[in-house]
């Protein structure tokens, strides 16, 4: 095992303020709140406390900037150039962006250069997509023509989760502004920092004052009154499902768009006829990667029964072989979880399985992390003899724990995955191709994976079915979504129209 820590030259700062109309701001009321390193538990900046008196001024800083149309009204290849260039400053700032991300959330190194990497790249797909965005000439009878124009659909607030800080906010602030919107970002608490750096990004790169605002606080008071704000046109919430059901009846009460990535739990199924190594170590990282705070983490594994044994005998002992350790650690494979609140509700779930007659198999408690004693750690845990009535397999855990089940044939294999409130994602091992086609058309989920771990790459739909949400980001028609579809009819006869014979 590799153990070379990565060489930065990051910026060290103790305070980080919010972004309002291109200015770096304290809250109103002057309050700030900290922001912890989740490997060690210590402080590690303070951050400024939003009120709703800074949303306000945010959604009036964004409006302003939409009004008057420096941006939106900025030709599309200038927009394009823009976003190439916040692309490319990040790509220079790759490895201060990398360590200020596991700092902020614990993740492991391998995690980290990967989600910033995304985070760039999708700067640079929309850069690309926006340019061949555009409306239609349509078909019409007649002496009459019809096309259509793509308008920017106004102030949108975009709120983000904590599991993956800068990929979530470039997911978000990415399509909304090439298509010429002005945002508010508002990150999650526990994880602001790579947010507020993206935001200081932008404007260094020329994106006008006011078009990227960002406000850091509580979810609660900040979050939901941007829901159910009347300057704000649309939000877009990436979280936990029942705080996008609150967010989604807040934002009915003045029509706003609204798009929600939600909460998984997500199917991995594996098939007699598949290459056994490759599932395992698929299966894996499906579960493991990111300490397991993945919406779409694999988290429900399905295996025939025929192969039951032989999958699980290596499953297990290559589960052991993981390392927790230093996150910068180039051999760390699993990271932190975020809080030691998180690690309660991880901890609670894996008990209420014993309680309810499941097997821990591995793992099932906190993890000792030499160096790292006062973090949040917890063991990679497999969890069997569970039926589909446990809690652990019905709701989400949002951590490094995966139960285990099996299924006799292809009918039943399909019954157990979309046996859930949820439909993310799911993962199918087989050699058949005919199979895997045919088993990923009969399962509700928004992303199937056929033998292969990795589910979202710029230019591929991300999106839920069912209680995980609706929309879809990372892709062309995330564009559609920020933008309003106009109708332009013309009559071009030579005789004017006289429909009432008058």
């Amino acid at each position: 095992m590799s153990t070379a820590k990565m060489e930065v030259k990051a910026v060290k700062r103790d305070q980080y303020d919010m972004i309002i109309g291109g200015q770096s701001t304290a809250g109103s009321e002057g309050e700030y709140f900290v922001t912890y390193n989740p490997a060690t538990g210590e402080p590690l900046a303070k951050v400024a406390k939003a009120t709703k008196a800074d949303v306000d001024r945010a959604v009036q800083a964004a409006r302003t900037a939409f009004e008057t149309g420096k941006w939106k009204r900025s030709p599309v290849n200038k927009r394009s150039r823009t976003m190439n260039k916040i692309a490319s400053i990040m790509r220079s700032r790759f490895n201060e962006l990398v360590e200020l991300e596991i700092l902020n959330s614990g993740k492991s190194l391998s995690a980290a250069q990967g989600q910033v990497m995304q985070a760039i790249e999708d700067f640079e797909f929309y850069a690309g997509a926006i340019v061949s965005h555009r409306g239609a000439v349509n078909p019409m009878p007649g002496p009459f023509m019809n096309y259509t124009l793509k308008e920017p659909l106004g102030v949108c607030a975009q709120i983000i989760p904590w599991n993956y800080p800068m990929m979530m906010a470039a997911w978000k602030i990415a399509p909304a502004i090439a298509t010429g919107c002005s945002v508010i970002l508002k990150p999650a608490s526990l994880t602001p920092l790579t947010a507020i750096v993206m935001t200081e990004i932008c404007h260094e790169a020329g994106v006008p004052e006011g078009v990227v605002n960002i406000i850091t606080g509580d979810g609660a008071t900040v979050g939901s009154y941007l829901a159910e704000h009347e300057g704000v046109d649309k939000v877009a919430f990436t979280g936990e499902t029942g705080t996008g059901k609150d967010i989604m009846a807040k934002a009915s009460q003045t029509i706003k768009r609204v798009t929600l990535e939600l909460g998984g739990k997500s199917p991995n199924l594996v098939f007699e006829d598949t290459d056994i190594d490759a599932a395992v170590d698929g299966s894996l990282f499906g579960i493991f990667y990111n300490t397991g705070q993945s919406c779409e983490a694999r988290s429900r594994l399905y295996i025939q029964e025929s192969v039951y044994e032989a999958f699980m005998e290596k499953f297990v002992e290559k589960a052991k072989k993981l390392v927790l350790g230093n996150p910068l650690d180039q051999g760390t494979h699993v990271g932190a979880i975020i809080s030691e609140r998180q690690l309660e509700v991880i901890d609670g779930y894996v008990k209420s399985a014993e309680e309810e007659g499941a097997t821990i198999a591995l793992g099932g408690g906190r993890a000792k992390v030499d160096g790292f004693e006062n973090g949040h750690w917890y063991l990679p845990t497999i969890i069997t003899d569970v039926n589909e009535e446990m809690k652990v397999v019905k709701e989400e855990i949002f951590g490094p724990v995966v139960v285990v089940s099996t299924f006799k044939d292809e009918k039943e294999a399909v019954r157990l995955a979309n046996n859930t409130d949820f439909g993310l994602a799911a993962a199918i091992w087989t050699k058949d191709h005919a199979k895997a086609t045919r088993v990923a058309g009969m399962i509700q989920a928004g992303t199937i994976m056929i033998n292969s771990p990795f589910s979202a790459f710029p230019g591929t739909p991300f999106g839920g079915y069912k209680q995980s949400g609706f929309g879809r980001e990372l892709c062309i028609e995330t564009l559609d979504l920020y933008t309003e579809t106009k109708s332009v009819v013309s009559y071009t006869g030579s005789r004017p129209l006289n429909p009432f014979n008058l």
